[in-house]
């Protein structure tokens, strides 16, 4: 039988206590039709990184320069996507948040453990990649990737830590993304004529 890893009991009462106190946070917007929408929509659309293979793509087709962040980019989800699923969520297995209302839109209910929160993880690696060499829409990506994180509260698939945990993993493989496959320097257009 495989070990899972666990906080010392005071660390993990703390943990509770602070997913408890966001979660109320939480039940201030739930049941409301325009939140729920809101947040079941960007819970969707973060299953499997749908969201950010499209604005990906959608940069791609911006230019032939911009071709390269966007591979790298689809490179980057799947290689996260197994990182977590495979790799960290199997050393926790911690068990997801016990629902005990009825869901008011339909969603996927993921089997792997709920630490961390791959939704988190994705879109922050993502905006991330995103951002580099596109300062311009930077606040886009990163709005959409707290939306998409914090929908994952809001819904009770994760705890608020596990999306935290997310944020701070998908942080570090983007950087570690950036870092590994830069993106080439586009040349600098001459302001001499040529002769």
């Amino acid at each position: 039988m495989k070990r899972t890893l666990r906080l010392p009991l005071p660390y993990e009462r703390r943990v509770a206590a602070f997913d408890a106190a966001v979660d109320r946070q939480f039940d201030r917007l739930r049941g409301r039709r325009l939140a729920d929408r809101v947040f079941y929509g960007a819970s969707t659309v973060g299953d499997h990184g749908m969201i950010w293979l499209f604005l990906g793509a959608l940069r791609g087709l911006r230019s032939n320069a911009h071709w390269p962040a966007a591979v790298r980019l689809g490179i980057g989800v799947g290689v996260e996507s197994a990182i977590v699923n495979l790799g960290i969520k199997s050393f926790f297995r911690r068990p997801r948040p016990v629902s005990e209302i009825v869901r008011p839109l339909k969603l996927r209910t993921p089997l792997t453990s709920s630490f961390p929160s791959g939704h988190a993880t994705s879109a922050f690696m993502s905006a991330g990649l995103l951002s580099d060499g596109d300062r311009r829409l930077r606040p886009l990506y990163y709005g959409l990737a707290v939306l998409v994180a914090s929908s994952r509260v809001y819904v009770r698939i994760h705890h608020a830590s596990d999306v935290v945990a997310g944020v701070l993993v998908g942080v570090g493989l983007g950087a570690l993304g950036r870092r590994l496959f830069p993106l080439p320097v586009a040349p600098v257009p001459s302001s001499l004529p040529e002769s």
